[in-house]
């Protein structure tokens, strides 16, 4: 997809975080809901995405995911087009379903509460 030149890209969150004491648990539901918070969506176990209408929003949204990393274990980013990703397959079962869409609004302001 295509605005004013600007080709759209989604950012894939993947993490593993680990949980064995309480503070760990508490940095983990941290992460994740700073991850919603700033408009991811669920997509599968410690799986989140996100639409940005630019690669220039992309890189505001990763550098705020770079100021909330948790203390300890691993976050991965990947970035890619919004063509890219509506040819991800996605499996259900023995059904294959088409990936999520993105958002049928174009963001033209993004409130920032931090």
């Amino acid at each position: 997809m295509i605005f004013g030149g600007y080709r759209s890209v989604w950012l894939l969150t993947m993490f593993d975080l680990p949980v064995l004491t309480k503070q760990q648990r508490k940095e983990y539901a941290k992460f994740r809901k700073f991850l919603l918070g700033d408009g991811y969506i669920f997509m599968q176990y410690s799986v989140y995405g996100r639409h940005c209408p630019s690669e220039e929003r992309a890189e505001v949204h990763i550098g705020r995911l770079r100021a909330h990393l948790p203390p300890q274990g691993e976050v991965r980013v990947l970035k890619f087009t919004d063509k890219q990703f509506e040819r991800m397959l996605r499996f259900y079962g023995p059904m294959k379903k088409k990936p999520e869409k993105p958002p049928e609004q174009l963001t033209l302001f993004e409130i920032s509460t931090s």
